[in-house]
């Protein structure tokens, strides 16, 4: 369960923490490649971005990030907590947080995607592997085409 006094959920990426969103992106194996280059446009950029910060240090401890179009969907992306972090309740918290914020409260599909082992942590928000047959379909950039 999470230490109220421990931690503080903020929203926005605070200034002079930058190296510590960093050291979350390189803790998940998904993200540990992302340049410092590609995180500052990242930043720059729509996402909404919630964090759990460590009390009294203000280090950053554990993220959510969002897109979203206000209506009809959003996509929720880099749910994170460092590994010392885990069992504190802390993506519970960024997760509540990112999910009650206006720009997301009322938009008809929130989507994510993880691993099949987290799909009970997400069920308790109503999330559901049962999408109706919709696939998820993917292109990357920079890859030969044959």
């Amino acid at each position: 369960m999470i230490e109220e006094a421990r931690y503080e959920i903020s929203r926005g990426v605070p200034t002079g923490r930058f190296d510590e969103l960093m050291a979350l992106y390189r803790s998940a194996w998904w993200s540990d490649r992302r340049t410092a280059d590609d995180v500052r446009r990242l930043v720059a950029g729509p996402s909404l971005f919630f964090f759990a910060a460590e009390r009294p240090s203000g280090k950053l401890v554990a993220m959510a990030r969002a897109l979203s179009d206000g209506v009809y969907k959003a996509m929720v992306f880099d749910v994170i907590v460092l590994p010392e972090h885990q069992g504190a309740g802390l993506g519970r918290r960024v997760m509540e947080e990112l999910l009650a914020h206006p720009e997301l409260r009322h938009v008809q599909h929130v989507e994510l995607y993880c691993l099949p082992e987290l799909e009970r942590f997400y069920e308790r928000w109503g999330f559901t592997g049962e999408i109706g047959g919709v696939r998820l379909i993917r292109r990357t950039q920079g890859k030969a085409h044959e």
